[in-house]
């Protein structure tokens, strides 16, 4: 019977039970396959719960996605303006203001929550 997580060892065995499913071949829409399902979704809650993944710096966001689009930072010049703009908002000098906000959020896709934090 499956039950949610509410310890650690609980987390390590239903991890191990997790690892033998997937060494099996499961079929879709089998007991198996709604099982490692199930499992996954309790580890994500547990996970969420007790291991939450820090938001990434605002300016460390943009720089990587930056680099996971392979643009250089002179693109960015087009999305904030000018290029001192860029200069002083990669320094730290300068806040992101909501406009450059929306349009990071739009042209880069960093979700909004990411980019209105405190840094």
């Amino acid at each position: 019977m499956l039950r949610p997580i509410k310890n650690e060892q609980q987390y390590e065995q239903t991890l191990e039970r997790v690892y033998e499913l997937m060494q099996k071949e499961i079929k879709p829409d089998s007991k198996d396959s709604d099982e490692l399902e199930i499992l996954s979704i309790l580890i994500k809650e547990y996970e969420n719960e007790h291991y939450p993944v820090p938001q990434p710096n605002p300016l460390e966001a943009i720089k990587f996605r930056l680099d996971q689009m392979n643009l250089s930072e002179t693109e960015l010049i087009k999305i904030l303006g000018a290029r001192s703009r860029k200069s002083e908002i990669l320094s730290g000098k300068r806040k992101l203001s909501l406009t450059m906000i929306r349009k990071l959020n739009e042209k880069l896709n960093i979700p909004a929550e990411v980019l209105i934090q405190e840094y």
